[in-house]
């Protein structure tokens, strides 16, 4: 989706099941704690305002982007959760670390969701510079943390309904 021409935090309200009885496990990245914190705060406020309850939110941490699959993995073992949600920020660099670890934790969160059978929703923000994930991270193109929150509710209904 193109932040350009949609506000992440920009959703029709009505059209987000009710999440009182879903489970949800969000694995927050340390690295660039500044950001992901702000995408924690955007998820887990939109969880609760539809009616997640807070002792069915768990929060986790890892060292950095990178180790989010992993932690994701574990969290969906746990079998505590009915979502996991990974939060995490990239930034471009100088050298091509960046398209490693963007395109590893891509692969890896795609693979999860289909060996456990279980929504796993990327919140990862890959950008050019450190604004550009400030503005996304409750800034002007609003919260990917939102916008993952929705994704996670509709993908445990979507499930539910099958």
């Amino acid at each position: 989706m193109a932040t350009a021409l949609k506000n992440l935090s920009d959703y029709d309200i009505h059209s987000v099941p009710d999440a009182s009885n879903m489970r949800f496990g969000i694995v927050v990245a340390e690295w660039n704690n500044d950001i992901t914190e702000a995408l924690y705060a955007g998820a887990e406020k939109t969880l609760l305002k539809h009616g997640a309850k807070p002792e069915n939110i768990i929060k986790r941490y890892v060292p950095g982007t990178f180790e989010l699959t992993l932690g994701a993995q574990l969290m969906a073992e746990t079998g505590q959760v009915d979502a996991v949600i990974v939060l995490g920020t990239v930034i471009q660099g100088e050298t091509r670390h960046f398209d490693f670890i963007c395109q590893g934790v891509t692969q890896g969160i795609t693979e999860l969701n289909i060996k456990y059978n279980l929504p796993f929703i990327f919140g990862v923000l890959t950008t050019n510079n450190k604004q550009q994930a400030l503005d996304r991270a409750g800034g002007k193109h609003g919260n990917k943390g939102d916008e993952a929150a929705v994704t996670a509710i509709k993908m445990i209904d979507f499930k539910s309904r099958l």
